[in-house]
């Protein structure tokens, strides 16, 4: 469990086992709610935080609470997916709401970049070349 709430803070989403995801939901938004309370430096709560999540997922949560802010709860969502092809298992997505990890933003950035090389290509097939 610890593992899947790390990486959801990590990555902002995670593919898992339905199950799996109930799970994962309920106690990263105690998690959570925990941070919220210590974000005024009470070191207590940080460090039992510490002992539930990994080091990095620790660092994107305290870094990121203010998005959480405006939330009373349910700072994650279980989206069901078709069955897994191999055993028939249920499957669900686990997605932060409101949240961008550090997988969204490197997206975000390539996006950023896609769009600026298609214009400048654009841009290059505008201007006559002389030859």
């Amino acid at each position: 469990m610890q593992s899947l709430m790390s990486n959801l803070l990590l990555h902002g989403r995670i593919e898992t086992t339905e199950a799996k995801a109930k799970e994962t939901k309920s106690a990263i938004d105690k998690v959570i709610t925990k941070a919220k309370r210590a974000r005024g430096a009470k070191m207590e709560m940080i460090r039992k935080i510490e002992n539930e999540l990994s080091a990095q997922a620790v660092t994107v949560l305290v870094e990121n609470i203010e998005k959480f802010a405006n939330r009373d709860s349910g700072y994650a969502r279980v989206v069901k997916l078709a069955p897994r092809r191999s055993d028939a298992a249920p499957m669900a997505i686990v997605e932060l709401v409101d949240f961008a990890g550090a997988d969204t933003k490197k997206e975000e950035v390539q996006a950023e970049k896609m769009e600026e090389t298609t214009e400048s290509q654009k841009q290059s097939e505008k201007t006559p070349t002389d030859q």
